[in-house]
């Protein structure tokens, strides 16, 4: 028996996919303690793991802070993570002394996690609600201009909050340190190895387990009339106008239509709806999308993970550069399709083309058996109780530095000769030339030769 603490931020997302892993701890005869929040007291408590509130720690949050989390400001989220982080220390302080922990299971975007397993030495897996991103696989990604600002303008600020953290014994080189996958990370990620983007990248401190659920429904889609079930997830979800367009997309269709809007938003805003569409503010997302014919989603990585679980192909409208890299990779493997834009127009195009099409169908029932196949809740059981675990696989990213690194000091080097040869033989009045041009050319030249490092390094792997 181990003594397991878990931790996890107040985000559904994130939460769910740990909560049959607690399950899983817990039946198998540890001790487990789960550091959460009191809007999932309930949840935790039934997996038979003890419920440790943080409520009291959450800072106290203006209304300009609130708004730019629920537009998923990543550098507001980092900012309350780390003051979250020192409202907590006194009592995780005392909670590491007394319970004494002999792993820490802790969700990825958890700085409070993370920084106390590493400040009282203490093994740790990461739990990963999403895709594993890492330098290769976050090209997957498509962030709005908003969100590249928020990152750029936000990075002064994450730093001084940063500073912080190190007089109570917290040491961090930078944000990238704390949300960044590494490779020698003991790291659980809820997809397959053949669903997640770039996987030849990460070493064997891997574990691609599948979904983690609870649910022992398989797919069954014999209902009357093709069911379409909508829903935007449990973040950016008060989205009446885009309710609103799917209804009348769907309405005239021979079709049943089931819309799940959230719990903050008032179902009257969508009006009287039409005989074949039901909205609720929550539905057992499982049990629906196992007879679900498409699925119109957010892409969230749980939702989309539910989707290819119960064989659901599905219409992709990422909201974030996240989702947006879980919707590429569903095209991708042809089990979705992109709304471009969200006119009921495109949403009715977009249904009939997979209910007219059995591929996308066809794709999803593929990635349900891949997901089937995998090791599941007890397979990561057993990596949290045998951390941490040693890498014997050879760290491609290492050696891609290594070889880019070399390109680049031939590079500069070939550039300089260049430059003294037509100096020397036609006149130095002009070698300027040579300098710009090169600093321009060299980083779309890195790039592609970068791109041919990491594909011999793949096939040499094969």
């Amino acid at each position: 028996m181990k003594k397991i603490a878990m931790f996890c931020i107040p985000a559904h997302g994130h939460t769910n996919p740990m909560l049959p892993v607690a399950s899983e701890l817990v039946n198998r005869g540890n001790q487990v303690r789960f550091y959460s929040f009191n809007e999932f007291a309930e949840k935790i408590r039934s997996t038979g793991a003890e419920f440790i509130s943080c409520e009291d720690y959450l800072p106290k949050l203006t209304k300009e802070e609130e708004k730019a989390l629920k537009n998923v400001s990543l550098t507001e989220m980092s900012i309350q993570d780390i003051r979250i982080t020192l409202k907590l220390n006194d009592f995780l302080e005392k909670e590491f002394k007394d319970f004494a922990p002999d792993v820490v299971y802790t969700d990825s975007a958890c700085f409070w996690g993370k920084l106390n397993a590493w400040k009282h030495h203490v093994p740790m897996v990461v739990s990963t609600s999403t895709f594993a991103f890492n330098e290769m696989s976050s090209k997957y990604m498509k962030h709005t201009p908003s969100e590249l600002a928020d990152m750029i303008l936000g990075l002064p600020k994450i730093s001084r909050e940063l500073k912080t953290l190190k007089p109570y014994g917290y040491h961090v080189k930078s944000t990238l340190s704390l949300v960044q996958n590494d490779n020698d990370t003991d790291t659980v990620v809820y997809t397959s190895r053949k669903f997640q983007p770039c996987v030849e990248s990460y070493s064997d401190h891997y574990l691609f387990a599948g979904p983690s659920v609870f649910s022992k429904e398989i797919p069954h889609k014999n209902t009357e009339k093709p069911l379409v079930y909508i829903s935007m997830g449990t973040v950016i979800n008060e989205r009446p106008d885009f309710y609103t367009n799917c209804i009348e997309a769907l309405k005239d269709l021979p079709v049943e239509i089931i819309i799940s809007v959230g719990k903050s938003m008032d179902i009257n805003l969508l009006g009287k709806l039409p005989e074949n569409v039901k909205a609720y503010p929550y539905v057992n997302q499982l049990e629906i999308l196992a007879k679900t014919s498409v699925f119109i989603t957010h892409c969230g990585m749980n939702s989309v993970s539910e989707s290819l679980y119960m064989a659901t192909p599905m219409v992709l409208y990422p909201q974030t550069g996240e989702q947006y890299a879980v919707a590429r990779k569903t095209k991708e493997v042809g089990a979705g399709v992109m709304l471009e834009e969200n006119s009921a127009d495109a949403i009715r195009n977009a249904v009939q083309e997979i209910l007219n099409h059995t591929s996308y169908s066809q794709s999803a029932e593929l990635y349900s058996e891949d997901f089937r196949s995998c090791c599941g809740t007890t397979g990561i059981a057993e990596f949290i109780e045998n951390a941490p675990h040693t890498s014997h696989s050879k760290d491609i990213l290492k050696e891609l530095h290594k070889m880019d690194g070399l390109f680049r000091i031939l590079y500069w080097l070939i550039v300089v000769v260049l430059i003294v040869l037509f100096g020397l033989l036609v006149s130095w009045r002009f070698v300027w030339i040579i300098g710009v041009t090169a600093g321009i050319l060299s980083t779309p030249i890195s790039k592609a030769v970068s791109k041919k490092n990491y594909q011999k390094l793949i096939r040499n792997l094969q």
